[in-house]
C-alpha cells in the first residue's frame, strides 16, 4: 500500500495537511505500551474521509474558540479604559507593526546598497552605513571641506597661532611709525639707478615705469561668491596692465596688524617703494575698482612736476573741507623722499584702537558732512592737505579731467548709452577709466548697498571692460549681463593683417625702448 508523506506533530501525525491523533498500542489491545501508532493506519480506507472531515471541524472549532477568547479580552480592556481609548490603542499597535515592517525593509535595502553583507556583523554594518552617510559631505566645495574637516582642537590651535603677535607690543605713549626714518632716499635711489642702467625708471620718454598695487584679505570671503568677484577684479587689472606695460603686485598679507582695514595699504606702499627703486610711480587701486576704459593712457607728462595724483576737486578740499573732496581708492604716488615723508605724517592716525577712534573724532569735527566713525585714510588725507597745504599742496594734483576714480552709482546704468554714442579712450564721464564700487562689500555679508545689486552691477562693469579685450580676438559678450560670448569677426587665413577696432593688440603706448649693450 502506498502511503502519503507523513510529518510528526505534537500529539499526532499530519498527512496531506490533515491532523490525526495517535493511540498507544495498549489502547488497541496489545503491543508495546510505549509504541505510538497513527490513527489512519488503524482505519480502513473508507474511514479516512470521515476522519478528514472531523479534523477540519476540529480546526474550525479551535479558531472560533480563539476568536471568542480575543473578543472577551477586548471586552475586558474596553471596560477598563473605554471603547475610544481601545480603538486608539489598536490603531497605535497597527501603526507600530507597519513601522517595524518598513524599518525592516529599509535595513534590507541599505544592506544591499551599501554592501554591508560582506562584513558579516551588525556592528560593522552600522559603522559602514554611518561612514557612507558622512561621506555625503564630499558634495560641498573643496574649500569648505578643508575648513570643516578641521577638528575643534586643531582650529583652536590654528587660531591661536594666527592671532599670536610675535613682535614686541609698541609703547602706546610713542607715536606710531612705519619704519626707520629715511631722509636721503632720493640720493640712495639715484645711485642705484645709475648702477643699474638695464632697469631704468622710464621705459621711454614720457613713459614712466609704473607698478600697480592692489590686494585683498588673507582670509576667504564671508560671502562665498565674493572670491569669484575678486578674481574678476584682478583679471580686469591684469588686462589693463598688460596693454599699458604696467607691472602689477597683488597682496594678501597684512604687514602690520595695527594698520588693519583702511590703513593696511600704507605699510605695503612704503615697503614697495623702498624695494623697487626702478619704479617711478606706484599706482594704488582698491580691489572693488575696475578698469572700464582699456584704451585710455594716463597723461603722464601732465604730472612731471607732481608727486601725488588723486581724483578730486581743489574747491571741495581746500575751500569746503569736504571729506569726499578726493578719493584714495585709486591714486598715483611718485617714488621720492617727498612720498616717504608724506607716509610718515599720514600713518600716525591709523593704528587701530584708541588712537584711531580719537583721530576719528577730530576728523568728524573738522571736515564737512563727515559721519561719526573711526579715522580713515581718505579723511586723514583731506585733513593733511587743508591744515598743511604749504608743505604738501604744491606737489599734489587733484585730477578731475578724467575718472581716475568713478562712482559706480552714476555710471553703470549708462554703459549702453556710452556704447551707442562714444568710444573707449576718453576716460571721463563719457567712457570712464575706472569704475569704483564704493560702499559695496562683495567679499562681506553687509555693505552700504544690497549685495545682489552690487554683484549685478559689478558683472556689468566687468563685461563692459572685458568686451574691449575680447574684441581684439573677435569676440564680445552677448550682453553686459551675460557671461556667454559671441563671435563678432570672421576668421581669416591672414591673421596678422587683422586690425582690432581699438588698436589695442599692439598699441603705441606699449612700445618699450630696449637698451642694448651697444647703446651703453
Amino acid at each position: 500500500m502506498r502511503l502519503a508523506k507523513m510529518t510528526t506533530a505534537p500529539n499526532g501525525w499530519s498527512r496531506a495537511g490533515i491532523h490525526f491523533p495517535t493511540f498507544h498500542a495498549r489502547q488497541l489491545g496489545g503491543g508495546d505500551q510505549n509504541t505510538a501508532i497513527p490513527l489512519f493506519l488503524t482505519l480502513p480506507p473508507s474511514a479516512i474521509p470521515a476522519a478528514q472531515a472531523g479534523g477540519q471541524k476540529q480546526q474550525q472549532q479551535q479558531r472560533k474558540s480563539n476568536k471568542q477568547e480575543g473578543e472577551q479580552a477586548m471586552w475586558a480592556v474596553e471596560r477598563c479604559v473605554g471603547a475610544r481609548r481601545t480603538r486608539l490603542v489598536q490603531r497605535a499597535l497597527r501603526n507600530a507593526k507597519l513601522t517595524l515592517f518598513c524599518l525592516f525593509l529599509t535595513l534590507l535595502v541599505l544592506r544591499g546598497t551599501v554592501g554591508a553583507g560582506k562584513f558579516g556583523t551588525p556592528k560593522q554594518d552600522f559603522d559602514e552605513i554611518r561612514h557612507r552617510l558622512r561621506g555625503r559631505a564630499s558634495s560641498v566645495p573643496h574649500r569648505a571641506l578643508v575648513e570643516a574637516s578641521s577638528t575643534a582642537s586643531s582650529s583652536t590651535v590654528s587660531a591661536k597661532i594666527d592671532d599670536a603677535d610675535d613682535e614686541k607690543p609698541r609703547d602706546p605713549s610713542e607715536p606710531y611709525s612705519l619704519g626707520p626714518k629715511i631722509s636721503d632716499w632720493d640720493e640712495q635711489r639715484a645711485r642705484w639707478l645709475a648702477a643699474h642702467p638695464d632697469r631704468p625708471n622710464f621705459l621711454a620718454p614720457g613713459k614712466p615705469r609704473v607698478l600697480l598695487v592692489t590686494g585683498s584679505s588673507p582670509k576667504p570671503c564671508e560671502n562665498p561668491v565674493g572670491d569669484h568677484y575678486l578674481l574678476k577684479s584682478i583679471k580686469n587689472k591684469i588686462d589693463y596692465c598688460r596693454l599699458h606695460a604696467i607691472d602689477i603686485f597683488y597682496n594678501m598679507a597684512l604687514l602690520d596688524a595695527e594698520m588693519a582695514g583702511f590703513w593696511a595699504k600704507l605699510p605695503l606702499i612704503r615697503k614697495l617703494l623702498l624695494s623697487h627703486p626702478e619704479v617711478e610711480f606706484l599706482w594704488w587701486m582698491d580691489s572693488d575698482a575696475m578698469f572700464t576704459d582699456m584704451a585710455f593712457e594716463v597723461p603722464w607728462e601732465r604730472y612731471k612736476d607732481h608727486n601725488l595724483v588723486m581724483h578730486g576737486w581743489n574747491e571741495m578740499v581746500y575751500d569746503q573741507k569736504n571729506w569726499i573732496g578726493l578719493n584714495t581708492g585709486s591714486f598715483l604716488l611718485r617714488n621720492t623722499q617727498w612720498a616717504l615723508d608724506l607716509l610718515d605724517v599720514w600713518a600716525p592716525m591709523g593704528p587701530k584702537g584708541k588712537v584711531r577712534e580719537e583721530a576719528g573724532k577730530v576728523l568728524t569735527s573738522f571736515l564737512k558732512d563727515r559721519p561719526v566713525f573711526e579715522a580713515d585714510d581718505q579723511s586723514a588725507m583731506v585733513y593733511l592737505l587743508v591744515t598743511q597745504r604749504e608743505r604738501w599742496g604744491e606737489k599734489v594734483y587733484l585730477e578731475s579731467a578724467y575718472y581716475l576714480h568713478g562712482y559706480w552709482g552714476i555710471l553703470v546704468d549708462r554703459y549702453e548709452e556710452m556704447i551707442e554714442n562714444y568710444h573707449p579712450g576718453l576716460g571721463d564721464h563719457r567712457w570712464p577709466l575706472v569704475t569704483h564700487f564704493v560702499g559695496c562689500k562683495p567679499c562681506g555679508k553687509f555693505g552700504d548697498y544690497p549685495v545682489e545689486r552690487c554683484l549685478k552691477q559689478m558683472d556689468r562693469a566687468f563685461n563692459f571692460g572685458d568686451n574691449q579685450i575680447l574684441q581684439i580676438y573677435g569676440f564680445s559678450h552677448k550682453s553686459l549681463a551675460s557671461r556667454r560670448v559671441k563671435r563678432i569677426r570672421n576668421e581669416t587665413d591672414h591673421p596678422l593683417e587683422v586690425k582690432d577696432d581699438l588698436g589695442l593688440l599692439h598699441p603705441s603706448f606699449k612700445a618699450v625702448k630696449v637698451t642694448t649693450a651697444g647703446d651703453s
